[in-house]
């Protein structure tokens, strides 16, 4: 009994055999269950959203543009570090060790396995001790291996030190509305066992890309970072009490992180208070408040500031016109679009355009 399925269709495991059909899944049971009867349930499966609003935000950490260096540092040596705007830098000490000074933070002595994020592409200092001088990056020689890896070796005949060194940059608001929220400096020096050789093993990898020069290596090493760079702020989340308040614990937040989720996902939806409520299960007033209170501000306020981000990022690195941004937005008209746009911004859309081309 059931629906019989050509043997050349199946895939079999020993008396179990599975089929994929455009809109059904017939599944064969083992033989020794219920007399090898067959199942269809109809209907097409649509592929769920993401049911943790913070995870869906770290996804969306995505990076557009990287570049890596393996430093070979012998003592004594001393690298200053340009500030590089909009972008995250990164330093692995994978061998040896190091002291970082960052503008406004105290010295940090990086040990072997350290992983050091600067998130808002602030100038520092890296040295083998505090009394060395620094010498400008663009000032020491590179081997360049390729455009996205290079290797610096500097300094004198002492004890060496090895770090994988990035700079990256993150486009998605999302991605850089959490990293507003990092500190000047994230360390991270107690890695687990089992983290410790995930990240060597990570750090490895990168390498071997980047040298190789092979169709598709640079997607594979931009992903690689990502998850680096991904597991360290998840590190910092997990362990800080700091990460615990205003629009990260609004994202932990049940339904208050679900309601986010929909703005992120969807910002030019007809959203209002009550839809917003209702798709969460809160009555109106008790969302209101309890959105407010744990993000800071409206719900109305929240989404007119999210189409805004979005719309600046858009109209920086896409050409869509400013009729369809107002649609993709939600606005009914371009006039529309573009006086909210100036209330936020104190500036037209037309001249975000020109500068960013400029």
């Amino acid at each position: 009994m059931g629906i019989n399925i050509p043997q050349s269709n199946r895939i079999n495991n020993h008396d179990s055999s599975i089929k994929l059909y455009p809109a059904s899944i017939v599944y064969r049971l083992p033989a020794n269950l219920h007399g090898n009867i067959q199942i269809m349930k109809t209907g097409k499966r649509p592929i769920p959203d993401f049911s943790d609003p913070l995870g869906e935000t770290l996804h969306l950490l995505r990076l557009s543009g990287s570049l890596y260096c393996r430093s070979e540092l012998n003592a004594p040596w001393g690298v200053e570090m340009p500030p590089f705007e909009d972008c995250m830098m990164f330093h692995v000490v994978t061998q040896g060790h190091c002291w970082l000074e960052v503008e406004g933070d105290e010295p940090r002595l990086l040990q072997q396995g350290s992983l050091a994020l600067i998130p808002h592409g602030n100038g520092h200092t890296v040295r083998s001790s505090m009394t060395e001088s620094a010498v400008p990056l663009f000032d020491i020689p590179v081997e360049q291996v390729s455009d996205r890896y290079e290797i610096m070796r500097h300094g004198g005949n002492g004890v060496l030190t090895q770090l994988t060194c990035g700079v990256v940059r993150f486009d998605h608001i999302a991605g850089q509305q959490l990293i507003s929220l990092l500190p000047s400096v994230l360390q991270i020096d107690s890695w687990a066992d089992e983290e410790s050789s995930w990240l060597q093993s990570t750090l490895r990898l990168i390498s071997n890309e980047a040298k190789a020069l092979k169709p598709g290596g640079e997607t594979v090493i931009t992903h690689l970072a990502d998850i680096l760079i991904i597991q360290a702020i998840r590190s910092w989340i997990d362990c800080l009490p700091s990460a615990h308040r205003g629009w990260l614990a609004a994202l932990r937040d049940r339904q208050v992180g679900r309601a986010l989720a929909m703005i992120h996902r969807s910002p030019g939806k007809d959203w209002t208070v009550a839809t917003l409520a209702k798709q969460v299960g809160m009555s109106r007033s008790g969302f209101s408040a309890r959105f407010t209170n744990l993000v800071g501000e409206s719900v109305m306020h929240y989404l007119t500031d999210w189409r805004m981000r979005s719309a600046r990022a858009q109209l920086q690195q896409s050409s869509a016109t400013l009729a369809v941004l107002a649609d993709r937005l939600g606005y009914k008209s371009e006039a529309a679009f573009s006086r909210a746009f100036k209330r936020v911004y104190g500036t037209s859309p037309g001249s975000i355009r020109q500068n960013a081309s400029s």
